[in-house]
């Protein structure tokens, strides 16, 4: 959420920007709904201050024996127009909030300008391998494997999910524990964090109400199943003032996601690729506002060690302006290298909120030496997608014999195992 003031003051640049992040929102209505507010909000208080004064007086009066049969009248007809002022307040503010809930975050002044095709491609780590065969889908190795079944998902729950079988399963667990373990040795704190919230939770963090079609959701209670663990993590702070010295704050979670990838029919319909279910690391930052810059390569340089160490095959991404988080000025995509689809696929991607999240959520910090307490800055990013960290891991270390070597890293949590082989 932004800050009016600034919409106000910036009129033009803020059209501009948003114009760029190819925005629909209605920013004439919004400045109008605006001024409205204000300027209720001006008239009712002239006349609640009036209305107090006049109920002094009239005590006053009634003290000191005087008539006051001619003051009744004034009052209740003052107090019924401010009792209708406030519903009309009331009513302007929602209208107001609807609007305010529709506008994106600004681009950064860094971020190119255009949709999807502009994305900007700032570097590559390693290179993709030559197979002296065809490499297989990942979805055929992990059946010949015996490891992955889509089939018996879909009898249990319907298409886009899937089942990890035996080693498969062992896999997936492998990379989690790798993940966190290392987000660990580089300052995160690992959390526990809820898979349902409320509606708040998803407002505050940004996907409501833009992606609410997006959502899972459990309506006798009023909860929505998580699309990401940066829900959770954003919320945990709403409504604070967080003490000096509690900044730079990293948390680290692993967690189921639920999408329902709606409007996305007959697109990567194979594979591990868009599920409805998928688990995720996710990191995020709360930091002081002249430090989420610097703290956002960061994330992005801790993403990139997961891959590194991991030896799969990457690019980096700065996303244009119409492409961009709905909640970042800044994100950044990290592609990995998928050999059957000859191309690079998005494994992670870390945004910079700025004051975006916690405007929103009412999360603000003291600094040392007093001072008014001020909205901290929030950043998020995958560490990585697991799914889609396992489908590369499969396709680049896959073999002629339909095997698949273990990375090195990976090999302790898997007791030493090295490769994994076809089923008997």
């Amino acid at each position: 959420m932004l800050d009016p003031k600034y919409i106000r003051e910036h009129e033009v640049d803020v059209r501009h920007a948003l114009e760029n992040c190819k925005s629909k929102v209605d920013l004439s209505l919004y400045l109008d709904l605006d001024r409205r507010r204000r300027d209720l909000t001006i008239s009712v208080d002239k006349r609640k201050e009036r209305l107090n004064k006049a109920s002094e007086e009239m005590g006053r009066m009634k003290k000191e024996g005087q008539d006051i049969s001619s003051y009744r009248g004034k009052l209740q007809e003052l107090s019924d127009e401010i009792k209708q002022m406030d519903n009309e307040i009331a009513a302007v503010e929602k209208d107001f909030h609807e609007i305010e809930l529709q506008i994106c975050n600004l681009p950064d002044a860094s971020v190119p300008l255009g949709g999807e095709e502009n994305n900007q491609e700032i570097g590559k780590v390693g290179e993709p391998r030559q197979f002296d065969f065809k490499p297989k889908p990942h979805e055929e190795l992990g059946a010949a494997l015996g490891i992955l079944d889509f089939e018996k998902a879909a009898k249990v729950s319907g298409a886009r999910f899937f089942s990890l079988w035996g080693l498969g399963a062992k896999l997936e667990r492998a990379l989690t524990n790798f993940m966190l373990d290392l987000h660990e040795k580089q300052g995160y704190q690992e959390l526990v964090v809820p898979h349902l919230v409320n509606y708040q939770s998803m407002e505050m963090s940004g996907q409501f109400p833009k992606f609410i079609e997006q959502a899972f959701a459990t309506k006798e209670d009023n909860l929505y199943l998580i699309p990401t663990a940066e829900v959770s993590l954003a919320n945990l702070h709403r409504g604070e003032t967080l003490p000096v010295g509690f900044l730079p704050k990293k948390y680290a979670a692993y967690t189921p996601c639920y999408r329902r990838e709606a409007g996305t029919y007959g697109k990567d319909t194979k594979g591990l690729i868009r599920l409805h279910q998928f688990n995720k690391v996710e990191m995020f930052q709360f930091v002081e506002p002249e430090k989420s810059a610097e703290a956002l390569e960061s994330l992005v340089s801790n993403a990139e060690e997961v891959l590194k160490l991991l030896g799969l095959p990457y690019r980096v991404v700065v996303l244009a302006t119409g492409d961009k988080s709905f909640s970042s000025v800044k994100t950044y995509d990290l592609e990995v290298w998928v050999p059957s689809q000859n191309t690079y696929r998005e494994i992670s991607s870390c945004s910079n909120c700025t004051d975006f999240q916690s405007r929103r959520g009412a999360i603000k910090f003291k600094r040392e030496g007093g001072g008014k307490p001020e909205l901290v800055h929030t950043l998020n990013g995958s560490g990585l997608a697991v799914g889609r960290t396992w489908l590369a891991l499969l396709e680049n270390y896959q073999q002629a014999d339909g095997s698949v070597v273990i990375p090195e890293v990976l090999r302790p949590y898997l007791g030493g195992l090295d490769i994994i082989r076809p089923s008997k």
